[in-house]
């Protein structure tokens, strides 16, 4: 949790740029995210000499040799040593503003060429702070935020990230972190798994996936095998835009996941042999609401499902790329569960006949606001190859700890926020945050929660009856409605009402006759 003075000095820092003349938000992330790497690398070079001072050992990784770098524009030797942090944040203005432009950028850039998983996005690095007086107070401030330990720097760069939704127009790049964290709850990822995002952004999915591990499955880093594993093999995400691509793997890496797989990747136009099956849990909240043409889209999600609509592909893409036995939470947008054309169909009876489909949890339609006030769901499936629906559950949630109008005010105290609140809620808070009934609820989606009626917030439907219902996953297609009890009166008893009314009219009408 940061502190009101770390989050001080991040604002600080942010409305420095903003008055510096860069109001693109994505922008500034991402000029804080190339100096937040050079401080890493010269933390990493750090701990390797301290290491290898303290061993009497050689360094085993290198990355500021001694030694000439380049020449500057003057002619004058730039040595490796000039390129750290360390170093560029005691030089005046204008020399570490020249440092930076003409040397530590193609530094940067030529680093992809060593396969670091973060530097091969560093190859489109670009330097954009227009002037020394900026760059060197950006740089002051960042050099005064505390970073020594992983989870400081985490929660620094997802406040900063917070900062892009807030901003407004590039807000579709990040799902809602209390929403990713309930996702990730009713998946419970493990040390083995395989996750991937197909659609990745700023990798939310994968850091909370990566966060929940380290909660519950502490004993995985004393494990040779699992330690490895969690580093370099679990987590696996594809986005076509390279600043996300920089912004995401940065991200991970801030979060303590060395060797996360980021990569470019157009999800839907390229072919998927090499990742078919490979995936044992999938976490996406992917693109949706478009269309994209025959020829452009890869060809074995077209055998699965002939369409246009990308949010039918990538339901299309999640199934191709998860292993028998791998489950999914991803978000869809409403028409997915009743959509009436042939596609939408045959991908929803896909999922009930041929797969296991586990739950569908309705969403408000605030979530997402004030970007977007589409209604959506989280939909929960097993890949199974074989069929195994019996009954699906459906859970209408109705709050979300926030308010669902375009300021998304918190209803709730912090600390009983999410779908883990720290401290336990009162009957009144839930009413205003689902989430932990959520939680709690799912556990007994095979059990207790079979009995609810379908007026409650959740019950469960058998897939006999969801096949009749041509596989409409609409949970107001299932839900039932409480009427009141009207009041039955003896037609006499009316009719004499009636007869009564009719008498007091024509008095009146009388009275008011005398009166003209």
């Amino acid at each position: 949790m940061l502190t009101g003075e770390v989050r001080n000095k991040i604002d600080a820092v942010w409305n420095a740029f903003w008055a510096g003349g860069i109001a693109n938000p994505l922008e500034v992330i991402e000029q804080i995210t190339y100096l937040l790497f050079m401080r890493g690398l010269d933390d990493i070079q750090t701990r390797e000499e301290e290491k290898a001072s303290m061993l009497g050992r050689p360094l085993e990784r290198e990355i500021f040799p001694e030694g000439v770098y380049d020449k500057d524009r003057s002619g004058r030797d730039v040595t490796y040593q000039e390129l750290r942090w360390s170093r560029l944040k005691n030089a005046d203005p204008q020399r570490m503003y020249a440092l930076v432009d003409e040397s530590v950028f193609p530094f940067l850039r030529g680093m992809a060429e060593k396969g670091s998983a973060h530097a091969e996005h560093m190859k489109g690095a670009r330097f954009t702070i227009p002037t020394p007086g900026l760059l060197a107070k950006v740089v002051d401030m960042l050099a005064d935020i505390p970073m020594e330990d992983r989870d400081t720097k985490g929660d620094l760069y997802e406040y900063m990230l917070s900062k892009i939704a807030s901003a407004g127009q590039n807000g579709q790049f990040r799902t809602p972190r209390h929403i990713i964290k309930l996702m990730v709850e009713l998946t419970k990822p493990t040390p083995d798994d395989v996750i991937c995002d197909p659609a990745c952004g700023t990798c939310g999915f994968l850091v909370t996936a990566g966060e929940y591990l380290r909660e519950h499955e502490k004993g995985l880093f004393r494990n040779e095998a699992l330690n490895w594993h969690f580093h370099n093999g679990l987590f696996h995400g594809y986005d076509f835009d390279q600043t996300m691509l920089r912004i995401g793997s940065m991200n991970m890496q801030l979060h303590g996941v060395d060797g996360a797989d980021i990569r470019y990747r157009d999800s839907l136009s390229s072919g998927h042999a090499d990742d078919a099956d490979k995936y044992s849990l999938i976490l996406a909240n992917p693109p949706f609401a478009g269309s994209l043409d025959y020829e452009t889209t890869a060809n074995d999600l077209l055998a699965i499902v002939k369409t246009k609509k990308t949010e039918l592909l990538f339901m299309a893409l999640f199934l191709k790329l998860l292993k028998p036995g791998g489950r999914a939470a991803v978000i869809v947008p409403d028409g997915v569960l009743f959509g009436s054309s042939t596609a939408h169909k045959a991908i929803r009876k896909m999922l009930v006949e041929n797969h296991k489909l586990d739950a569908i949890v309705k969403l408000p339609s605030g979530v997402f606001r004030p970007y977007a006030g589409v209604s959506t769901a989280i939909v929960l499936f097993t890949k199974t190859n074989s069929g195994g629906t019996d009954h699906v559950w459906f859970y209408d949630l109705q709050a979300d700890g926030m308010s669902l109008d375009d300021k998304r005010q918190m209803l709730v105290a912090e600390d009983k926020f999410g779908p883990v609140p720290a401290v336990r809620l009162s009957e009144d808070e839930y009413a205003r945050n689902n989430l932990p009934d959520v939680v709690a609820r799912w556990s007994k989606r095979g059990a207790e929660e079979r009995a609810n009626p379908r007026t409650g917030q959740s019950f469960t439907v058998p897939r006999e009856e969801i096949a009749a219902a041509d596989y409409d996953l609409s949970l107001n297609r299932y839900k039932e409605v409480v009427h009141e009890a009207a009041e039955h009166r003896p037609p006499k008893v009316i009719i004499a009402e009636l007869l009564k009314l009719e008498d007091e009219i024509a008095q009146g009408l009388k009275e008011l006759e005398a009166m003209l």
